[in-house]
């Protein structure tokens, strides 16, 4: 089933057939990644063989792209397997520097978020971020995730190891966000 998030800035929605070639090209382009993605780059016939086998999304992993109002694919935003099977953890990341700081990927982790929530039965969503990048942490607090701690030398990146920040919200903490919202909709 294809699902499609819609929001005021961005739409988060499965790959399709005609995105591969661009969507490879974006994940594949090494400047783009900055300080705290890894550079292995996975080969275009393996990610063309993935997507013909499942899209991309299987039990163990959904990825979604996030495309501006012009249709232009802006970032990538995935959910997969955690440590526990009572949680998921969230990637996220914006292709192009520039448009870092427009929203595209708050926007976009709060409604797979959201979708996680309501559609599943998980009970922890979490992110891991570099403590040193600073908006990719902004992001995961504007949508409710909560520093917990710091996986020591966890990611082997650029030559060297590098810490892990984990974040998370909680069921309740997302359940309790949603009332807020809906009382404070309703004063307006």
């Amino acid at each position: 089933m294809m699902t499609m998030l819609k929001g005021p800035l961005c739409t988060v929605r499965h790959l399709l057939n005609t995105d591969l070639n661009t969507f490879i090209a974006l994940v594949n382009d090494l400047p783009s990644r900055g300080d705290y993605f890894s550079s292995q780059f996975k080969s275009p016939e393996a990610m063309r063989k993935e997507f013909i086998q499942h899209g991309f999304v299987t039990d163990d992993s959904e990825l979604f792209v996030v495309e501006d109002q012009y249709h232009h694919i802006v970032g990538v935003i995935s959910h997969f397997k955690s440590r526990t099977p009572t949680t998921r953890e969230i990637g996220y990341r914006l292709f192009d520097t520039e448009l870092a700081g427009r929203g595209y990927t708050t926007e976009a982790l709060r409604m797979v978020t959201d979708h996680l929530f309501r559609v599943h039965t998980w009970h922890r969503l979490e992110v891991l971020v570099a403590p040193g990048n600073v908006a990719s942490v902004r992001v995961a607090q504007k949508c409710g995730f909560v520093a917990e701690g710091v996986l020591r030398d966890a990611f082997f990146i650029n030559g060297h190891y590098q810490d892990v920040q984990v974040m998370s919200v909680l069921r309740q903490e997302w359940e309790q966000r949603m009332g807020q919202d809906a009382e404070r909709r309703r004063h307006g």
